[in-house]
């Protein structure tokens, strides 16, 4: 999951909506590139394991999972001057050995996030990145650029409702994302062999209701590192859930849903990740991450 929007530098957004993919591209006002922003978290310990950061939130997203705990940033507009961008990221670099990009989904601004990773460079920082992978020519215009070190993919299934939410921006998302984000894979795997990018890893955040794709996934993205997350039910505000259903329906709806279906504990995350037959890592909200290996595979690791 993307880094969660905390502490935030921001003007109110305009209450714009979006039709299409391509309104969310950088602009330019003159010869200054405008990036549509979301927020900015001056020093997180949290973002990025064994780094202190600066993480910049970038405004927009093609999807509208159920779980987003960055909802007020995947829509509207915030169009700032990059050099503005650049000066917080100034600010913050007596402090920090890394910057995350996340969003929203800031490979959607390709021009604007390439310009702020060169930046980043510049100053002799690491850029990691946070992203869903729609958009893997972004990706490998970073990779082949030498602009990540580190990227982690939120892998999505059909059941976080990122296609039944109005306000999503094309009706081809469902047949798209899968496609997109399996070359997003296979490019950073790619870059990870060649150690062009120093960290990868597949982070898919698990509820009761969607570990059914779990091995599915695991199997498609091979020995990539695969971290679960566990899942918490929010109560969405700025999107119905279906044009059929009145507010209050979608409230009740999501009140039922998060009391039947609290977040997964540990233990029922270390019974689903038994049967994926490799190491994981796993995040709670209860007792961080923590690295774990089924106790069958430690068997058959110590036969061989």
């Amino acid at each position: 999951m993307a880094g969660i929007l905390r502490k935030v530098h921001k003007k109110p957004p305009v209450a714009t909506q979006y039709t299409k993919i391509t309104s969310l591209q950088n602009t330019r006002n003159g010869d200054f590139i405008q990036v549509n922003f979301g927020g900015f978290v001056s020093l997180s310990t949290i973002d990025w394991r064994g780094k202190s950061v600066c993480t910049v939130f970038l405004r927009g997203c093609p999807l509208r999972c159920s779980y987003c705990q960055n909802e007020e940033i995947q829509g509207g507009e915030d169009r700032r001057e990059i050099e503005e961008i650049f000066e917080m990221i100034r600010s913050s670099s007596p402090f920090i050995s890394g910057v995350i990009f996340s969003g929203g989904e800031p490979t959607m601004q390709k021009e604007g996030l390439i310009a702020l990773a060169q930046y980043v460079k510049k100053l002799h920082l690491a850029v990691g990145l946070q992203t869903n992978g729609f958009f893997p020519d972004t990706l490998e215009s970073l990779l082949s650029q030498g602009l990540a070190d580190k990227i982690a993919i939120d892998y999505k299934t059909t059941w976080e409702g990122y296609t039944g939410r109005t306000g999503g921006y094309y009706p081809t998302v469902k047949k798209n994302y899968e496609r997109n984000v399996l070359k997003s894979i296979a490019l950073c795997k790619k870059a990870h062999e060649l150690k062009t990018l120093n960290e990868l890893e597949v982070v898919f955040t698990i509820f009761y209701e969607n570990q059914e794709y779990l091995q599915e996934i695991s199997r498609k993205i091979g020995d990539v590192s695969l971290v679960l997350q566990q899942g918490e039910h929010k109560m969405p505000v700025l999107f119905p859930a279906s044009p059929g259903m009145t507010e209050g329906e979608y409230i009740y709806k999501k009140q039922i849903q998060q009391e039947k279906y609290p977040p997964l504990t540990l233990h029922e995350i270390k019974e689903i990740a038994d049967k994926l037959a490799k190491p994981v890592r796993i995040r709670t909200k209860e007792h961080g991450e923590i690295s774990y290996e089924s106790n069958r595979r430690r068997r058959a690791s110590r036969k061989r």
